[in-house]
């Protein structure tokens, strides 16, 4: 029999109130918001500050995605829980703000989590409350816990929230422990989340629960060995068979600390997998090297779920240390477009947009183009909004040492550049033309078997103020924020010393998930 009895709840704050006042400020920064740069088909909040997804999951027939939000401004502040839903991952409607910071045990946020489906069928959330040690600000560090609530209807748009359910043992971590993800394990509910130790090693802890409510730590699931990460954020951990029908469990977080090395870990963390065995109660072993999720500027937290037989991800699309222009429209902060999750002929994790993208297609048009001479541009589109871009290159007649989609090309010379760079033998996403925002370049290394073949894949979705990558059937993706300036954004194919030749190119209007 389940227990109903919780530990410790200390309401400190009456929560309706706290998000009414929410809901009120988002109203105020979407009645002035800029939707110049504002994503058509991506998630995003009417208004403030967004991060990492939670509470993924299908439920009573609809999608529901939780995230991180700052309703009261557009920088990270006081975390609360927004939330979109949908019945197809097409057409998305906009609920109220889930939770507000209310008890004294997330007085400073209700930080990020999961959602997972009781065996009594009811929706239950397990996410982490933070405080400050000194209760004014974090000079003596945080006091994170791990909190529960669950859902009272069958829209999951009202939480009822149960209280926490493990306590921070202080003198075994330094001060990070946090985002919990959970699921059933052979009969047994079983937690993860991430910890620094005492000692500063980026960790996963696993507990193991028979009822939900008493969670009992068990071991050290994964220590990081690089001695630089110091935490371990957002992690998951799911099973994926391979094509012989063997079960793989692929390890994902996105790591604190680690140093840039060549094309790895150039963003401030990363998010990042590996692939290995597990039993249940021995640490996980992995057989790969870490892999970046996304090879973008702009990618973090990811977090998936199960559902039909599918693995589907989303990850936040997060600023970084860039100043972020949007932050100036009274928004700031998207989702990447949802992802199916597999293990490839090549044995290796693949992330491709989930088949019900293609029903945002409204539009398609197959363009003749063969070959673009050398150093000559050929106009794709004079004006793209929102569009998918599926460029198909022939790697054995083209020349050129780079060539590829100039997007979000402007009147005044600004662009963003998807290029395939033969001499590099990557993939890559270059802002140098960029007006505003971040410039630079990320790229995504291509395997010797990829080189030799006949094609190299792209697929390419330009929304208002982004673009993602997807790279022969996503082996590769890149996802990064692009700001275009006044003005028509054309697409461009281009090609750089040498002639791009092309077996196909075809283009996609996409439509509003609606949400605008």
């Amino acid at each position: 029999m389940m227990t109903t009895e919780y530990p410790v709840y200390h309401e400190i704050r009456d929560e309706n109130e706290e998000i009414a006042k929410a809901e009120a400020a988002i109203d105020t920064l979407a009645m002035q918001r800029d939707d110049r740069w504002y994503p058509k088909f991506h998630i995003a909040s009417d208004g403030g500050w967004i991060n990492d997804p939670n509470g993924l999951c299908r439920y009573k027939g609809r999608y529901h995605v939780y995230y991180q939000l700052h309703p009261y401004g557009t920088q990270w502040g006081p975390m609360h829980w927004g939330h979109v839903s949908s019945t197809d991952m097409v057409s998305w409607r906009r609920e109220p703000v889930t939770m507000a910071p209310s008890l004294e045990e997330e007085g400073q946020g209700v930080f990020s989590g999961s959602a997972i489906v009781d065996d009594e069928g009811k929706l239950r959330f397990y996410y982490t409350g933070e405080r400050y040690n000194n209760g004014v600000d974090r000079t003596d560090g945080q006091w994170q816990v791990q909190m529960a609530a669950i859902a009272e209807d069958d829209d999951a748009t009202k939480l009822k929230k149960l209280g926490m359910v493990i306590d921070c043992p202080r003198e075994k971590v330094s001060e990070h422990f946090r985002d919990p993800k959970v699921w059933k394990q052979d009969g047994v509910w079983t937690m993860i989340h991430g910890v620094s130790d005492v000692k500063g090693n980026g960790q996963l802890w696993l507990y193991t629960s028979e009822d939900m409510v008493n969670w009992t730590f068990q071991y050290v699931l994964f220590e990081d060995p690089d001695p630089d990460v110091f935490m371990l954020e957002c992690p998951d951990f799911f099973p994926l068979k391979d094509k012989d029908g063997n079960t793989k469990w692929v390890i994902v977080f996105s790591a604190m600390g680690a140093k840039p090395k060549g094309y790895m870990n150039r963003n401030t963390s990363n998010a990042a997998y590996m692939i290995g065995t597990w039993t249940p109660g021995e640490p996980f072993k992995p057989e790969t090297e870490l892999r970046l999720l996304d090879c973008g500027a702009n990618y973090y937290a990811p977090q998936s779920f199960e559902t039909d037989g599918r693995r589907i991800m989303y990850g936040w699309m997060r600023p970084f240390n860039e100043s972020a222009p949007m932050q100036h429209d009274g928004w700031c902060g998207q989702m990447t477009l949802p992802r199916e999750c597999f293990l490839g002929e090549d044995g290796d994790l693949h992330t491709v947009p989930v088949p019900e993208v293609d029903n945002l297609r409204i539009n398609t048009f197959e363009h003749t183009v063969k070959a673009v001479e050398n150093n000559e541009e050929k106009l794709v589109l004079e004006d793209a909004e929102a569009v998918e871009i599926e460029l198909n290159i022939n790697l054995k007649d083209t020349t050129a040492e780079r060539a590829g989609l100039k997007v979000h090309a402007t009147p005044d010379g600004s662009y963003t550049y998807v290029a395939y760079d033969a001499q590099a033998g990557t993939v890559v996403v270059d802002r140098q033309a960029a007006a505003r925002g971040n410039r630079g370049y990320r790229a995504a290394v291509l395997t010797a078997d990829e080189l030799a073949a006949d094609e190299l894949q792209l697929r390419v979705f330009v929304d208002r103020g982004s673009v993602e990558v997807y790279v022969n059937d996503g082996l590769h993706v890149l996802s990064d924020y692009s700001y275009p300036s006044e003005g028509e954004r054309a697409v461009k194919l281009c090609s750089e010393s040498g002639v791009l030749a092309v077996d196909s190119l075809t283009v996609h209007d996409i439509k509003s998930i609606g949400l605008e």
